[in-house]
């Protein structure tokens, strides 16, 4: 196959003040007006999701006092239009939704907590740090359980929509309407981070029905919500993470997992306890590139629930943030089983991607067959890494300074030997 002419790389140059197409502006100003009258209120929201269902078991209710924060975090921190403030409606109204067939699922069909997790092999990395990548390479192997856009998004199916033998899913087409509207209003958005309806995705979204994940941070930084998340022990929200794979294996089919989230980089001791005998890749890459294409990633995808965007707000939040994280797996990293752990560097692994994969499969005991081979071949030739083009990122616009931000994250580099990037 030829090499893929890749566009040249591009400065985003309006992520302060964000440029929309017609197209785009249309869609939003009638998302502004219908949020107008939305309410981020969590009895109305609750109520939205019994209505939309009609059912009414959330299941354990501990996660209540997690949506008052993270919904009092949003009105009153995010900054949100109200263009953004429907989109947090809408998005916080589908994870109870799904809260609520999942648990009607399992009351049905008891038997899921019978289901056994087996083994996992859990990706813990940044973004921007090669975790995308090997995560996509080992999902294409026929022999893993992964979980594609679609699932993670609506994991169970309300019965009413079930579809006859040989008709699509509905959640095929519902994801694959907001991800047109996404590549509408965020065009250069794929060049960080594609994503399609059947590619691999993170339990990230998993963790966020129970109301206890770093995800929300994602919309805007909101620290009571952060401040919340991390005093609070997440074992009992890995649990709740477990029974929904258990779920998702017993309606899907597959028997081991291959999960990753930037997550569980700041959360060892939960995640060992939760899958005690996971194998654990933990990737890593010169810090100071990871938070320069993290923080343009972040700030770019806000446009979509402000008109304004503060980047030294972005900035000062996020390299923060990152500098805990990346402390957190400083202090916690040998809570992780040493015979099953291994650390990827980025150099290492993009010199020979198929080789790093062959390590950790022998780690975790994983066959590397002919089937597999094949498989991320052809994930490799269909799906060339940059194929979109590249961001240029200035650090300078988040008002960082690079030669403090490196000496600020020195001890993870020093600690785990990783090689630096630029200046």
């Amino acid at each position: 196959m030829s090499a893929p002419v890749r566009p040249p790389p591009i400065a985003l140059d309006d992520l302060a003040r964000p440029r929309f197409s017609d197209e785009a502006r249309s869609i939003l100003d009638m998302m502004s007006e219908a949020g107008a009258a939305a309410s981020l209120e969590p009895d109305a929201l609750m109520g939205a999701a019994v209505a939309e269902t009609g059912l009414g078991d959330f299941g354990p209710d501990d996660f209540v006092p997690r949506l008052h924060v993270l919904c009092r975090s949003l009105r009153e921190e995010a900054r949100l239009n109200d263009a953004g403030v429907l989109a947090q409606a809408v998005l916080v109204t589908g994870l109870l939704r799904n809260r609520l067939l999942l648990e009607d699922l399992v009351g049905r069909h008891p038997e899921i907590l019978d289901e056994r997790v087996e083994k996992p092999i859990v990706i813990c990395g940044l973004p921007r740090t090669g975790s995308t990548h090997l995560h996509n390479l080992m999902s294409s192997d026929p022999a893993l359980r992964s979980l594609p856009y679609w699932e993670s998004m609506e994991p169970v199916l309300a019965e009413r929509e079930r579809p006859a033998a040989g008709d699509p899913d509905p959640r095929w087409e519902r994801t694959e309407m907001a991800l047109s509207f996404l590549d509408v209003a965020m065009p250069e958005f794929k060049r960080m981070h594609e994503m399609t309806v059947d590619h691999v995705h993170e339990e990230i979204q998993l963790l966020a029905i129970d109301f206890s994940t770093m995800l929300f941070e994602t919309i805007a930084p909101i620290p009571s919500w952060r401040d919340d998340y991390l005093a609070r022990d997440q074992r009992p929200s890995y649990h709740y993470l477990k029974e929904i794979l258990q779920a998702l294996q017993w309606l899907r089919g597959g028997t081991r997992w291959v999960l990753k989230s930037p997550q569980h980089l700041e959360q060892f001791p939960a995640l060992r306890d939760t899958f005690p005998d996971a194998t654990f890749v933990v990737t890593h890459r010169d810090p100071v590139s990871v938070t320069a294409s993290m923080l343009t990633m972040l700030a770019y995808s806000l446009r979509l629930g402000h008109d304004q965007v503060d980047l030294h707000w972005v900035g000062d939040y996020w390299s923060e943030r990152l500098r805990r994280m990346l402390q957190a797996c400083v202090d916690a990293r040998d809570v992780l089983p040493a015979t099953r752990t291994i650390d990827v560097h980025f150099d290492e692994f993009m010199a020979d991607d198929l080789a790093m994969v062959r390590r950790i499969y022998e780690l975790a005991d994983q066959p590397y067959t002919d089937d597999a081979h094949a498989a991320m071949t052809w994930f490799m030739d269909h799906n060339p890494r940059g194929r979109h083009g590249a961001v240029l990122y200035d650090l300078g616009q988040f008002g960082l300074d690079r030669a403090r931000l490196r000496e600020a994250l020195s001890f993870y580099v020093d600690h785990f030997g990783v090689s630096q990037e630029g200046g």
